[in-house]
């Protein structure tokens, strides 16, 4: 049957009916000319649909169906019936007469080369079977771009029972549960498609030379990804969760985090992991617990991280940082046969006086070779229980253990003492430049959490380091709100926590005042004595 020279089978109307909902998505396209995808074409009749009442001017439809491989004259005629209705509308088309996976290969090879890649919505409804469902889903996903709408037909298919290998519903449920994270679903339980809108970027993972010569990031091509670790206890889990958020907001790509269990709840573990962004979680993402065997201790787990932590090469990241931009960069640093990169301590860059006078590092971020540091490891553990009351403990340790064996970071990458001791004048600074923590990458919120009340009244150092969430703030800090807008963005942002935290804040406070008055006390009566003795 022809009408307004489009030749459909009247009989074989099974799309017609998707039409009032499917214009009720057409709003959430963000392009003026989209780019459209369907698996399953037969007569075209919802790609004319989309061609005519989603593309713009410069849109387009690309149809993947094999035609029976043009080994039937059913399959030449229905792919002479599609190709005369695509022509008829006028706008721009392409079709791919062959099985959906080998196509959706090459289509993934040739987007790879394209200027713009990827598509804006796509439509799935090639096989029946579950496993060819599953198999063109994860192809057509890598195509689709962030805010895509995605749609499985058939899923209350009623041809065969729906737990059938035969069925398309067992490898879309299956696409669902591995994807989980990465999409937000705009069909309800009972409708017959599934409606996804893609929340993740787009990564097709595949690579072509002509994109090598074009300077394509192999790393992330390759699908490797960054690998971060912390070690926390239950009274840094708070602090933590504004860490990971950070680090994960500011770095796109594949990342997995280890975080070295000191002494967590579950109820802790549960917000940690929910303080990472919603479309990131469980997509390209993924954070893991491991437990240290070490000296015991959130400060000594560090020591242990080669141990623990399986993998190659690591940035461990204290819970008192704060991520502002991309770490790709810092993670591709290269090593120079070094065990470990690192910033000097802005405090100490040539150490203090309880260990060896020489260039000396701040522990807070470390990039590190983890197949050197177990080549050097032997002895670290001794050498920490010897060094156990050295003035900075790990970080005394480090230092004298990889002595010889770190490159040295830009500033940026570990900013210490901002606001505080970093514009202090020293001689041993002289070699560093300050400015270039101007505009840090990474922000340490170095010092006690809870200054000692010496530290809040002494007038000639002011004003005190401390952190966000002690009981005095970090006053002077440039980047203390900064901190606090991220923590509102975590699963710390609930009001009996605040609470919970206000008391604590409250009782630290106390107990500094009454050890600052003892101490008083004490040493009036130490004068008192030395002044009698005179």
């Amino acid at each position: 049957m022809k009408s307004n020279c489009l030749e459909f089978t009247p009989t074989q109307d099974w799309f017609s009916h998707n039409i009032p909902y499917w214009e009720s998505l057409f709003p959430q396209v963000r392009s003026p000319n989209p780019r459209v995808l369907e698996i399953g074409s037969w007569e075209g009749r919802s790609a004319v649909f989309l061609l005519t009442q989603l593309c713009g001017t410069g849109g387009e439809i690309v149809c993947i169906d094999h035609f029976d491989l043009f080994q039937t004259e059913a399959g030449q005629r229905r792919f002479e019936v599609m190709s005369d209705n695509l022509k008829a509308t006028g706008k721009t088309f392409r079709i791919l007469s062959e099985f959906s996976v080998p196509a959706l290969i090459k289509l993934c090879v040739q987007e790879m080369s394209s200027p713009t890649p990827g598509f804006d919505w796509l439509y799935i409804d090639g096989s029946h079977e579950a496993d060819d469902t599953l198999l063109d889903g994860e192809l057509a996903w890598r195509l689709a771009k962030k805010d895509a709408i995605f749609i499985f037909d058939d899923y209350r298919w009623n041809r065969e029972p729906e737990e059938s290998a035969h069925h398309p519903r067992r490898g879309i449920d299956a696409f669902l549960d591995l994807h989980r994270g990465e999409y937000q679903q705009l069909s309800g339980e009972s409708q017959y498609q599934v409606v996804l809108k893609k929340s993740s970027d787009m990564r097709i993972g595949f690579l072509v030379p002509d994109k090598v010569d074009r300077g394509l990031d192999l790393a992330e091509a390759f699908g490797y990804g960054i690998n971060v670790a912390l070690a926390i206890d239950a009274a840094y889990a708070m602090p933590a969760a504004v860490t990971l958020h950070s680090l994960v907001d500011n770095t796109s790509g594949r990342i997995s985090i280890y975080i070295v269990d000191c002494g967590l709840s579950s109820e802790d573990k549960d917000r940690l992991e929910g303080s990472i962004p919603t479309d990131r979680r469980r997509g390209d993402v993924t954070l893991m617990f491991v437990v240290s065997k070490g000296m015991g201790g959130a400060t000594w787990a560090k020591l242990d991280i080669h141990n623990v932590v399986p993998a190659q090469r690591v940035l461990y990241l204290d819970a008192d940082t704060l991520v502002r931009s991309s770490l790709k960069v810092l993670w591709n640093t290269d090593l120079r046969g070094k065990a470990i990169a690192a910033v000097p301590d802005v405090g100490h860059p040539m150490g203090h006086d309880n260990i060896r006078r020489a260039p000396y590092f701040n522990a807070g971020v470390l990039l590190m070779d983890l197949a050197k540091v177990r080549s050097r490891s032997n002895g670290l553990g001794d050498l920490a229980r010897t060094m156990e009351s050295a003035r900075y403990q790990e970080q005394d340790v480090l230092n004298v253990h990889f002595a010889d064996d770190w490159i040295s970071l830009h500033l940026k990458w570990n900013a210490q003492g901002l606001g505080t001791y970093a514009m202090y004048p020293a001689a041993e600074k002289t070699h560093l430049d300050l400015k270039e923590m101007d505009e840090p990458s990474i922000v340490h919120f170095t010092g006690r959490v809870h200054p000692r009340m010496g530290d809040v009244l002494n007038p000639y150092v002011q004003p005190p380091t401390s952190k966000p969430w002690g009981y005095a703030g970090a006053p002077g800090h440039p980047y203390e709100r900064e901190w606090w807008s991220v923590l509102e963005r975590t699963r710390w942002n609930d009001e009996l926590l605040r609470d919970a935290w206000k008391k604590d804040c409250q009782a630290a406070k106390m107990e500094a005042i009454q050890e600052g008055i003892l101490g008083f006390h004490e040493r009036v009566a130490a004068h008192t004595n030395t002044m009698r003795g005179l």
